[in-house]
């Protein structure tokens, strides 16, 4: 492994535990809910939810299928906001560490002082940011997968991958715009303002979109079609909505090379 994508590795390890930690205790928390809530359709099934203001099923993704189906209460619980908003929130953490962070403290002076371009500098830290979001995804789709079979959710195991792999595709372009933001700005706090901006736009537009037909065209420039849209927990893999959003990650990549490259580096 290159020495510059170790030491970021190294130097996160703490953050990794503590975000891995408590996204699993998130998950472990709310599947182990769903018994109760089968078990009580009058509350949780779909006549009681019609109950909710339209606005707030919006935002909850519609809420098809109601809570008391597995896929129903897997996709609006863990998949559809607070799962990929806590892997967002890591990844923009990260991301700010990769670049601008360092670079505020006057670390990153010290590192450019060694035989290291900037780009590879870039890349590296960028290896490290997917690394370390991919370990944290690994370990919790352990989790949702071990849990989903022990409280009977009944969602197949391709499934639960698939939406995992949105979520991590997803806090991986959001990462990734937090440390192209970062590499151009060198601002930290400018950098996750961006990324809080489009995270909070993105899943509104998303969400809202598809009732409001006034902004019913910017879904498709929201990250969060290109994962919610293709519903993975009910339909398996959206390949062509997955590509999407790797190839826009490569395009911050691309982006955020020349914008470090050519401008100072300091304090």
């Amino acid at each position: 492994m290159p020495a510059l994508t170790s030491k970021s590795l190294r130097d996160n390890r703490r953050a990794l535990i503590g975000w891995t930690a408590g996204i699993g205790a998130f998950f472990t928390l709310y599947l182990s809910f769903y018994p109760n809530v089968a078990d009580n359709p009058g509350l949780y099934g779909d006549v009681a939810l019609t109950k909710f203001p339209g606005a707030m099923r919006d935002l909850m993704g519609g809420l098809e299928g109601g809570f008391t189906s597995g896929s129903g209460y897997l996709q609006a619980l863990v998949y559809q906001l607070f799962g990929p908003l806590l892997f967002i929130m890591c990844a923009a953490v990260l991301g700010n560490r990769a670049i601008a962070r360092p670079e505020e403290s006057g670390t990153l002076e010290l590192t450019l002082t060694l035989p290291v371009t900037r780009r590879r500098l870039l890349l590296e830290r960028f290896a490290a940011l997917a690394l370390s979001l991919l370990g944290v995804a690994a370990v919790t789709l352990v989790i949702v997968l071990v849990l989903s079979a022990a409280v009977g959710l009944g969602v197949p195991a391709d499934r639960i991958l698939a939406g995992h792999t949105g979520v991590l595709l997803l806090a991986l372009f959001f990462g990734t715009l937090c440390l192209t933001v970062g590499a151009a700005t060198r601002r930290p706090g400018t950098a996750l303002a961006v990324v809080g901006t489009v995270a909070v736009a993105g899943y509104v537009v998303e969400t809202m979109g598809k009732g409001v037909d006034a902004i019913s065209w910017l879904r498709w420039v929201s990250p969060f079609h290109y994962y919610l849209d293709g519903r993975p927990i009910q339909l398996g893999f959206p390949v062509w909505e997955y590509l999407v959003l790797a190839g826009a990650i490569a395009v911050l990549v691309l982006v955020a090379i020349p914008a470090f490259d050519r401008r100072d580096v300091g304090v």
